[in-house]
C-alpha cells in the first residue's frame, strides 16, 4: 500500500468531505488500455498513455499548455476526480477546467477552474473573471490595459489556498461544482471552497486536464454527476 503526505493550512485539515452527492458515473478511465480511448480529445497536446498512467506533456515548441479533454452532456454540478503526482521539480502545475464550448461569452468557453501546484491550489471563476469577453475585458487583460477598477474586480474572481504536495508521491484530487461553489479536496481533506456567480453556469460540457508543462502523471480519472 502506498502512503502520501499532504500538508495544508491548519484550519483546513480537519474536514473530511464525502462524495456521496455525486453517485452517477458519467465517464471514467484508469488508463489500463494501450493509448487514449476514443472519448479523449486533445488541444496542442503531446501527452501519452504509458505504463497505466496519462503522462501530461506540453511539446517544447508549443505556444499553449497541453490540453486533454472529455466532452459530455452539459450539466451544472459535476465532480471530477483524478490521482496525480508531480514527478520532478520541472512540474509547475496542472489545471482542471470546466468549459462550455457552446458558450460565446468567455474565451474558449471557459467557465471555472482549479489549478494545482506543489505549493498551492487556485480556484477561479473564468466566466465572469479574466476570460470574460464582454466589454473587451479579456482583450484588455491580455494587452495589460486594465483599469484599476477592473484589476480590483478581477481579484475577487479567484482565491488561492496554500498546500504542500511532495514530489513523486501520488495524491487524489477531487474538484466539485455545486451551484456557485467550487470545492477542492485532496486526499480526502478539504483544501478550500470558492464562490462566484460564473461557477453556477448551467452547461459545463467539457472537462480537461491542462498540464503546465511536463512531469505530471494522472491515473483513475472520473467525472460524476448528481443523482437523477
Amino acid at each position: 500500500m502506498k502512503f502520501t503526505r499532504l500538508f495544508l493550512a491548519p484550519l483546513m485539515i480537519a474536514t473530511a468531505v464525502s462524495a456521496s452527492d455525486y453517485p452517477r458515473v458519467i465517464f471514467s478511465d484508469d488508463f489500463s488500455a494501450e493509448g487514449f480511448g476514443k472519448a479523449w480529445g486533445h488541444y496542442k497536446s503531446a501527452s501519452i498513455v504509458k505504463d497505466g498512467v496519462l503522462v501530461g506533456i506540453t511539446a517544447p515548441t508549443s505556444d499553449h499548455s497541453a490540453v486533454d479533454h472529455i466532452r459530455l452532456e452539459g450539466e451544472r454540478d459535476l465532480e471530477v476526480s483524478v490521482r496525480f503526482r508531480f514527478v520532478s521539480d520541472k512540474a509547475k502545475s496542472f489545471n482542471v477546467w470546466f468549459d462550455d464550448k457552446g458558450y460565446k461569452g468567455s474565451h474558449a468557453g471557459h467557465i471555472c477552474q482549479a489549478s494545482i501546484s506543489p505549493t498551492s491550489v487556485n480556484l477561479s471563476d473564468a466566466k465572469t473573471g479574466g476570460f470574460d469577453l464582454s466589454n473587451g475585458l479579456y482583450e484588455r487583460k491580455k494587452a495589460n490595459q486594465l483599469t484599476p477598477e477592473e484589476k480590483t474586480m478581477l481579484a475577487t474572481k479567484a482565491q488561492r489556498f496554500p498546500a504542500k504536495l511532495a514530489l513523486q508521491e501520488w495524491h487524489t484530487l477531487t474538484v466539485q461544482t455545486k451551484g456557485d461553489a467550487l470545492t477542492v479536496i485532496i486526499d480526502g481533506k478539504a483544501v478550500g471552497t470558492f464562490q462566484s456567480s460564473g461557477i453556477a453556469h448551467e452547461t459545463k460540457s467539457l472537462i480537461s486536464l491542462t498540464t503546465n508543462a511536463v512531469d505530471v502523471e494522472y491515473d483513475d480519472f472520473s467525472i460524476k454527476g448528481l443523482a437523477k
